[in-house]
């Protein structure tokens, strides 16, 4: 058994942990990542089909699962050296899971569940029990191992919900609450206890910069939606118009990230001695948080500039308010995670942005009106500076 392991999932294929503060981003992450180009498009196409309740808790619930597939990746890519054979092999099979899972997205509540579910399953278990034996007899393979545990408990629900239609979204409801508490209760298993987070010897900077690329990719579904409705659209002065505040919103909710967080992103990665619990709240869900948002933000644009000078109705009214609160909600999460300073203009967002969406609805204002609603909330938050100390603060 010792020889077959040693010879399936061998420890060289780990990083070298002594190599500097920060690991280098492979290739073959990057090469992951363009599933999630594709599964995003999936996610916004989802969303943009299905303007209701029902369907904004089921594209909800499928982010949620495509967004923890990437990042318990990306945590592996941590450890598991990409660019060795075994760790490039484990990379691509994970790859597959993930096409499978995006290619699923359209039907996952229809004839296409199994297909989804079986994917996201098959990604979690192959991936925590397979760093659990690369890192055989040390903690970190503990810690897998019990995160495998963990991943078997919703695995039952992922499937079970696939089986049941009638009860499909309550079940996967419960798998995504399962898989998401699992981090925070230490992936307690009776006998075995938790898995205490300074056991997770994490390099921070390395998923810093795999959780900044997925967010620029998730803005890149704004340009995609933005640029294909204008390639297939008259262009008229209106188009233009729509498309210029489509292209300013993006750029609001990047300066808000990259330039508002950024450094002090690296900066908190640098400094801090617990890396594993800074990036857990930090990054696995404040990043979640915001690529959610950023999504939302790509469908409410496509429908503005699709639709600039006709009436708009509440369901995309309610998508175009609610994608700027979402972002913000994760772009606050991850500045308070950092022990930053929560600017009040961050807050306006959640005042002003009601306040547009009932305007825009009892006027039966159009997409551009609504458009430039959003704009004039987003970007003075954006330009803004949000370390620049208030009144008391200067005094003191």
């Amino acid at each position: 058994m010792h020889a077959f392991l040693e010879r399936l999932a061998p420890t060289s294929c780990l990083r070298n942990r002594d190599s500097g503060p920060h690991l280098k981003v492979s290739t073959v992450e990057l090469f992951f990542d363009l599933v999630y180009v594709f599964t995003i498009i999936q996610l916004s196409h989802y969303l943009l089909e299905h303007q209701t309740w029902l369907g904004a808790l089921e594209a909800a619930t499928l982010f949620a699962g495509v967004w923890w597939a990437w990042n318990y990746t990306a945590w592996a890519a941590n450890w598991i050296d990409p660019d060795k054979l075994q760790g490039r092999v484990l990379m691509l099979v994970l790859m597959a899971c993930a096409l499978m899972m995006a290619v699923a997205i359209h039907y996952a509540f229809g004839y296409r569940a199994w297909l989804f579910a079986i994917a996201y399953v098959a990604m979690a278990l192959i991936r925590a029990f397979y760093m659990a034996a690369v890192m055989r007899d040390t903690q970190m393979g503990q810690n897998y191992w019990q995160l495998g545990m963990w991943s078997v408990l919703s695995g039952v629900f992922w499937i079970a919900g696939a089986l049941i239609e009638p009860l499909r979204l309550p079940l996967w409801i419960i798998a995504v609450l399962i898989d998401y508490a699992g981090p925070y209760a230490g992936f307690f298993v009776p006998n075995h206890g938790r898995t205490p987070m300074e056991t997770w010897t994490l390099k921070g900077l390395h998923l810093l910069e795999r959780n900044q690329l997925i967010f620029i990719i998730a803005l890149g579904e704004s340009i995609l939606l933005l640029g294909g409705t204008m390639v297939g659209a008259d262009l008229t002065a209106p188009l233009f118009l729509t498309a210029a505040i489509g292209f300013a919103l993006i750029v609001s909710m990047w300066w808000l990230y990259f330039v508002h967080s950024g450094e002090a992103g690296e900066e908190a990665f640098h400094s801090a001695e617990q890396q594993a619990k800074l990036a857990r709240a930090g990054l696995a869900y404040a990043h979640g948080i915001m690529v959610c948002g950023a999504i939302v933000v790509a469908v409410a644009i496509e429908v503005i500039v699709a639709h600039p000078t006709d009436a708009v109705y509440l369901p995309s009214i309610l998508i175009a308010c609610a994608g700027p609160m979402i972002f913000m909600v994760g772009n606050i999460l991850f500045r308070r995670t950092l022990g930053r300073r929560i600017p009040w203009t961050y807050a306006v967002p959640f005042v002003a942005m009601p306040i547009v969406g009932w305007l825009v609805h009892s006027t039966h204002a159009s997409g551009i009106v609504l458009g430039l609603g959003m704009l004039v909330v987003m970007l003075p938050v954006a330009l803004a500076n949000p370390d620049r100390p208030v009144a008391g603060e200067a005094a003191s």
